[in-house]
């Protein structure tokens, strides 16, 4: 049986996403952090790692950006989950004041909390948050988390859907200790850093447009050693063993201080 570690709680978002993606017959392994569930996949506890990098309403996954820097493992696939968020709590929504949850989980619910003048506090997990709130046991407080999470821990739905936009996605990179073959229809991400003078991102970047590879995603990470220093996360069309984007890689390396290839992986479909 495939064992695939997630963090947070029995209920999460990444728990669901991975569940999606391999089926029901798999074993999931909640986990307090992504830096735990990162180093159970890399000691052999666990087969894969589900790690959320990005999410259509509030952007980058931080953390998971820094992790990518470091780990070991390879980005062997890639899947999109649409997330569906429920206020969750012991009393009417005319009475609750204060919300708990993800920071990103509060951030995508923005309209909802900020209409019912509702105080945000911060929790490590969405399904984390429904346990917190039914040991509160309080009618003001609630939390945001899916409604399986609500099942799960006993806790009603005061009301469902309310994320600002319906249009809510997260996607989630697959890791494990092993690289994913060719398959016609691949993404490939990589990490690198430049020099800080004029030009040298461009002449990066201008590798890909004279070999007409499509960049799907381009951001920068502040690096951790050196003040207003970047590292660059970019996503493009192809696989590293096709011969064209090879050759693409070999240009980039002599025009970078640092390249990581995280993996090559096919593109999943959003929906």
């Amino acid at each position: 049986m495939l064992r695939v570690s997630f963090q947070g709680e029995r209920g999460a978002y990444s728990e669901a996403a991975a569940l999606s993606f391999f089926g029901k017959k798999i074993k999931t392994v909640p986990l307090p952090t992504f830096t735990d569930i990162i180093e159970h996949t890399e000691n052999g506890k666990t087969d894969y790692t589900i790690l959320p990098v990005e999410n259509s309403l509030e952007g980058s996954v931080g953390e998971s950006h820094d992790l990518l820097y470091s780990t070991k493992l390879y980005a062997c696939r890639e899947t999109y989950f649409r997330i569906r968020h429920c206020l969750i709590g012991l009393g009417p929504l005319d009475k609750i004041d204060t919300v708990y949850s993800h920071p990103q989980a509060l951030g995508q619910c923005r309209k909802f909390i900020q209409k019912h003048h509702m105080k945000t506090i911060p929790a490590y997990d969405t399904a984390g948050s429904v346990q917190i709130i039914k040991g509160l046991n309080k009618k003001n407080i609630a939390c945001i988390a899916s409604k399986t999470a609500s099942e799960i821990y006993g806790v009603p739905v005061v009301k469902d859907g309310i994320e600002d936009n319906s249009n809510n996605y997260t996607r989630f990179l697959i890791l494990s200790k092993e690289k994913t073959k060719e398959t016609g229809k691949d993404k490939t991400s990589i990490i690198f850093s430049v020099k800080h003078e004029a030009g040298a991102l461009f002449r990066v970047i201008e590798k890909f447009h004279d070999h007409k590879i499509n960049l799907t995603k381009i951001e920068s990470r502040p690096t951790k050693d050196t003040p207003w220093e970047y590292n660059f996360y970019v996503d493009f069309e192809g696989h590293e063993k096709n011969p064209k984007i090879l050759e693409v890689l070999k240009k980039i390396r002599k025009e970078t201080l640092f390249l990581k290839i995280l993996g090559s992986y096919p593109s999943a479909e959003l929906g």
